[in-house]
Order: structure tokens, then C-alpha cells, then sequence
């Protein structure tokens, strides 16, 4: 098969994939209230319905990257898919919150499959000067998932009821399971005779599972000790891949590469800062405006529209223009997005939140695939898979702290009961405070993703 054949199947696969994983977030949001009304769950378990499939996968990401590097990209990818698949089937027939946020959980692993493999592909067929371009095209399908997901998900939760956007992903989980047992041929695998590192991949998992569920149970005190126990354990990892062989995580990554580390730490502040916003305006607008799934997902939809419109253009100038620049840019836009929803009030126009919503819609644009080239253009071939799944863990690990200050602020102010007229206002004197929150996120972020100026690398870092 010749190389550019080549190129066009893998960029087509790894966009499918792209578009499958946020296309369930954010159809899954709009769904909330459905399945917090049919199960019974308060906002705190309805909170754990999103963040339990981002636990799960942020665990696992960087294990599988590393597996991927060893015993190849598309085999990983393949059974990610696959698990991927069966998971949504068994969320699609839960008739109880356990079992759906138990389901999420196992799902989540084949998500971290697909998320840590993907841009792997991608960097593993396309140079830099050519990998902007492409990784552009690749953000655009998450945003194009993201665009449908609200408009999409509220048709179907409307019309089928919220189940149907889990069949939604079975089908299209199956489409991608076909494509690449058929098309995609060939094996990536750069490390093929290395060892794999079960210790410091119990670790690593461990400690960040203890931090980040610690995390969602600030500030009592078990979830203080997790963070604690989580921190020491992640000091026990540190050393123990300073003195091994073939670590799981090179730590001379972080400790050499100061653009790979910031632009990680960049794109953590961004994810923490972003995630958030969807799930918060989903309950803003169905509960204080009153408006139906289908309506919610048609005024959420402005955001990734404009992300995937702009994202391939971000993508390619990220080729030309120096990344951290068009990168930093867009961490700004988003920080002047999120400070205007902090004025947010019972009576704000929907021109003004759709408004917003484009603003921050440009911020991800410009700054996620310029980011990202800049990431994996600063490593070797060798280390994709790591740097790949590392940038995931990044945007998972960020996603579940904006989801964690979502349902820790919401906890404080609420409680756990269910949002009801008469608790609007505290409601909303939360979500105002989240924003405050999320908004400082971005401005220490513009910080990171400037300092990476410092070293210059390949791809014009």
C-alpha cells in the first residue's frame, strides 16, 4: 500500500474515533436531567454519570500508551474500540445509576485505548510540516463530535428517550470496528522490544486514581487522606522510573523538554478551565430558562461549531507560525469567554450566552491543535504513544478537576438533593462561582503556555 494511501485511511480512521469519544460527552450532558428524573440520582450522582467514564480512562491512559508503543498502535486501538462498543450497549440497557456509572467506568478503559492511540497514528505517518495540518483536521472531529452531541443528543433523549444516544454510539462504534479490521493495515510500533512496566503502571494508577477521586471528595477528610496518599504514592513512582529501564513514563521527558512539559501543563489549565462549561449551561438553561433537551443542544451547539470550522485553519498555521503563539492566543480568548459567564443571571439573553459560547468556541480553536503539534513535535518517534496518551491523560485528568470544582461547589451550595425551584437562585450563586474559578484557571494557563518560548524544538515550538 503506498504511503500517502496509507496516510489517507489512518487520518480517516483517527477521525472517526475522534469524533465517537466527545460526541458521547456532550450528547450524554444534555441528557442529565432525563436520567436523573428517570433513576432518581441528585446532582452529585449525576455528576459521576460524565466523570466516572473520565476517571476511568485518565487511570489507564498513559499504561496503554506505553502498551502501544510496544505491542502496536492499531492493536490497541482496535480492542479499545471494541470495548469501547460493548460498554455502550450495557449503559444503553442500565435501569439503575449503579450500574450505568459502573458501565461508564469500563467504558472509560476503552476510550483511554482510543484517546491514547490515536494522535499516535497520526504523528506515526505525518511529518512535521505537514502534522499541523493533519492534527488540525483530527481536533476538528472532536468539535464536530462535541457540535452534534447537544443537538443530536437532545433529539434523540426528546424523541427516543436518553438510551438511544448510547445505541447511537453501539452503531457507530461498530462502523469503526469494521473500518479498521478492513482498511487500516499494517503496525506501529516503535518499542517493540522493550519490557512493559507493571509496577510503575500500578503506580501511576493507582496514585492518580487516589488524587483525582480524593479530589471529588474535598474537603472531608477521606478525601483530604487520598490526596495525600495519592501524592506520596506518585513520589514512590517518580523514583522507582528513575531507576528502571524501560519506564512507563521517561521522566527525562518532563524534566528535559521544557516545551513538552509546559504545553502539557498548558493544556491541563485548559481542560480544567473548559469541560465544565457544557454540563453547567445544560442545567442552567433546562432548569433556570426552562427549555427542553432539544433547545439546550441547539444553543450549546454555537461552541464546537465554531471550534470545528477553525480548528484545521488553527492547525495549519500552527505549521507556518510559531504553535505557543497562535496556542496562547487562544487560551486567552477562552479566559475573556469564561469571565463573561461569571455576570451570567436568571434573566441573561440568549444572545449574550450564545454570544459567549462562539467567544470560547475561537479560544479551543486555536488553542488545541496548535498545542498539540507542538507537543508531539517536540519528542521522537519512539516516545508518540507516551506523548500521546500523556496530552490525553492531560485533557481527561483536566476534564474530571473541572467536573470535580463543578460537583464540590455544587455539593457545598446544594447539597445532595435534586435541583428544584426553590433551590434556582443558590443554583445559579454556585455556577457563577464556578466560572469565577474556572476563569483564574485560563489566566495562570496563558502563563504556561507562554513560558514554552523559553526552548525552541522542532515544528517552531
Amino acid at each position: 500500500m503506498k504511503k500517502n494511501e496509507v496516510k489517507k485511511i489512518v487520518l480517516f480512521v483517527a477521525i472517526a474515533a475522534s469524533f465517537l469519544t466527545p460526541f458521547m460527552s456532550s450528547s450524554i450532558n444534555v441528557a442529565l436531567p432525563s436520567i436523573g428524573k428517570e433513576l432518581g440520582l441528585d446532582a452529585i450522582l449525576l455528576s459521576w454519570v460524565s466523570s466516572a467514564f473520565l476517571l476511568s480512562a485518565a487511570v489507564f491512559l498513559v499504561p496503554l500508551g506505553k502498551l502501544a508503543d510496544i505491542f502496536g498502535r492499531k492493536k490497541i486501538f482496535f480492542l479499545g474500540t471494541l470495548i469501547y462498543t460493548i460498554f455502550s450497549f450495557l449503559c444503553s440497557i442500565s435501569k439503575s445509576g449503579t450500574f450505568l456509572i459502573f458501565s461508564r467506568s469500563l467504558q472509560g478503559i476503552g476510550g483511554a485505548m482510543i484517546f491514547g492511540t490515536s494522535i499516535a497514528l497520526l504523528s506515526s505517518v505525518f511529518l512535521p510540516g505537514e502534522r499541523g495540518k493533519a492534527l488540525g483536521y483530527n481536533s476538528a472531529a472532536v468539535y464536530l463530535g462535541l457540535s452534534l452531541g447537544p443537538f443530536l443528543g437532545g433529539f434523540l433523549t426528546q424523541i427516543f428517550g436518553w438510551q438511544s444516544i448510547f445505541f447511537f454510539n453501539v452503531f457507530l462504534g461498530s462502523i469503526l470496528i469494521v473500518l479498521v479490521f478492513f482498511k487500516l493495515k499494517g503496525e506501529w510500533a516503535e518499542t517493540k522490544k522493550e519490557k512493559f512496566d507493571f509496577v510503575g503502571s500500578f503506580l501511576y494508577s493507582l496514585s492518580l486514581f487516589l488524587i483525582v477521586y480524593g479530589f471529588s471528595l474535598f474537603p472531608k477528610n477521606l478525601g483530604k487522606l487520598l490526596i495525600l496518599l495519592g501524592g506520596i504514592g506518585f513520589l514512590f513512582f517518580i523514583k522507582w522510573e528513575n531507576k528502571i529501564e524501560n519506564p512507563v513514563v521517561n521522566i527525562k521527558l518532563f524534566r528535559d523538554n521544557i516545551t513538552f512539559t509546559f504545553s502539557n501543563l498548558a493544556a491541563l489549565l485548559n481542560y480544567s478551565a473548559t469541560f465544565g462549561v457544557g454540563f453547567l449551561l445544560s442545567l442552567y438553561l433546562q432548569y433556570i430558562k426552562g427549555f427542553d433537551a432539544q433547545k439546550t443542544g441547539l444553543i450549546l451547539i454555537s461552541q464546537p461549531i465554531i471550534m470545528s470550522v477553525f480548528s484545521p485553519i488553527a492547525g495549519w498555521l500552527s505549521d507556518k507560525i510559531k504553535p505557543y503563539k497562535i496556542a496562547s492566543f487562544g487560551m486567552f480568548l477562552s479566559f475573556i469567554s469564561l469571565l463573561i459567564f461569571t455576570f451570567l443571571k436568571e434573566n441573561t439573553s440568549l444572545e449574550f450566552i450564545i454570544t459567549s459560547l462562539i467567544v470560547l468556541g475561537f479560544g479551543l480553536a486555536f488553542f488545541a491543535s496548535p498545542n498539540t503539534n507542538a507537543i508531539m513535535s517536540s519528542v521522537e518517534k519512539e516516545f508518540y504513544g507516551v506523548a500521546s496518551a500523556t496530552l490525553a491523560t492531560m485533557r481527561l485528568v483536566g476534564q474530571m478537576f473541572s467536573m470535580g470544582i463543578s460537583m464540590l461547589i455544587l455539593a457545598n451550595y446544594l447539597g445532595k438533593i435534586q435541583i428544584i425551584p426553590q433551590y434556582y437562585p443558590i443554583f445559579l450563586q454556585a455556577t457563577k462561582i464556578i466560572f469565577s474559578v474556572f476563569s483564574i484557571f485560563c489566566f495562570v494557563g496563558m502563563f504556561f503556555s507562554l513560558l514554552r518560548t523559553k526552548i525552541g524544538g522542532p515544528g517552531g515550538n
